[in-house]
């Protein structure tokens, strides 16, 4: 790793700065100075990822690995855009995230949500490899996807009602679900896509394979929108164990979550929003 890692937000729900777009959806620019890793790629609306990454200074040409945190089209949906750019990145996917996914729509319809043909097409022919994380699996230069995340709590879900096929009769566990990791100076730095898992799953499961490595910093979605008194409770309770140093709500976190965490953790709390900019200093 270079002397500093920097992680910038390209795509997020919200947005601060002229002629930055927001859109429902996620992605992460991370620079160590020698490569450049792309996490997620946003809903896909047209301009957002690419326009961001112009007026934000980063260049996708240079993007040396994509790493999908799950199949979800407001995580994929960039992911043509971004391979019209980049020459033949590395793409380190779970094998389900290719998998067709589905939700309920309004009045009794039925919404795709996976990612599309488009994008499954640029991620299986247009990538230099395809590496299948199933598994914990070291990325370029001292990152690692942690593949599938364990379910030890029993508070926790995947937080939605996802399903598999289009009669919505098979539940979706998510599986695809994982997140990205790096040591820094102070601690381990955990990037979130959208921790269907359970954000605390996910940092159990970390915090065990990096040798219980203190935990310096937790970025990205949370996937709290519609979880209970009770689970909020219980993970504040958790992730006050950590002792966290920076913790950033981000995209499916939702608002009465997010207000709960920074209320919670209010000296450890930053914004997220598309342009925002964290830097970490190797170890």
């Amino acid at each position: 790793m270079g002397t500093n890692i920097r992680i910038r937000t390209l795509v997020e729900n919200t947005a601060r700065g002229q002629e930055v777009l927001a859109e429902h959806g996620l992605s992460f620019w991370i620079d160590t100075g020698a490569h450049r890793i792309l996490m997620d790629t946003g809903q896909g609306l047209p301009d957002v990822l690419s326009s961001n990454a112009v007026k934000l200074g980063v260049d996708l040409r240079q993007t040396n690995a994509i790493v999908l945190s799950h199949g979800h089209y407001d995580h994929t949906g960039g992911l043509h855009t971004v391979l019209d750019q980049a020459d033949s990145p590395v793409l380190y996917a779970h094998p389900a995230a290719f998998e067709p996914k589905y939700a309920p729509g309004r009045k009794k319809s039925v919404r795709e949500i996976g990612i599309l043909p488009i994008d499954r097409s640029a991620a299986l022919t247009r990538t230099g490899q395809q590496v299948w994380t199933v598994t914990p699996t070291e990325v370029l230069s001292g990152f690692t996807v942690t593949g599938e995340v364990p379910r030890i709590t029993d508070y926790e879900d995947t937080g939605g009602r996802f399903f598999l096929d289009p009669a919505l009769s098979e539940k979706d566990p998510v599986l695809d679900d994982q997140a990205l990791y790096f040591d820094s100076h102070k601690g381990t730095v955990v990037l979130l896509g959208c921790a269907h898992s359970g954000v605390v799953n996910t940092l159990q499961y970390i915090h065990r394979l990096t040798g219980e490595r203190p935990i310096h910093a937790v970025i990205g979605g949370m996937h709290l929108g519609s979880a209970s008194e009770t689970r909020m409770r219980q993970t504040i309770s958790a992730l006050r164990k950590w002792n966290i140093g920076l913790l950033a709500p981000a995209h499916c976190t939702g608002l009465a979550a997010t207000v709960a965490l920074w209320n919670a953790f209010p000296n450890a709390c930053r914004p997220c929003e598309c342009g925002s900019v964290f830097e970490f200093a190797a170890p």
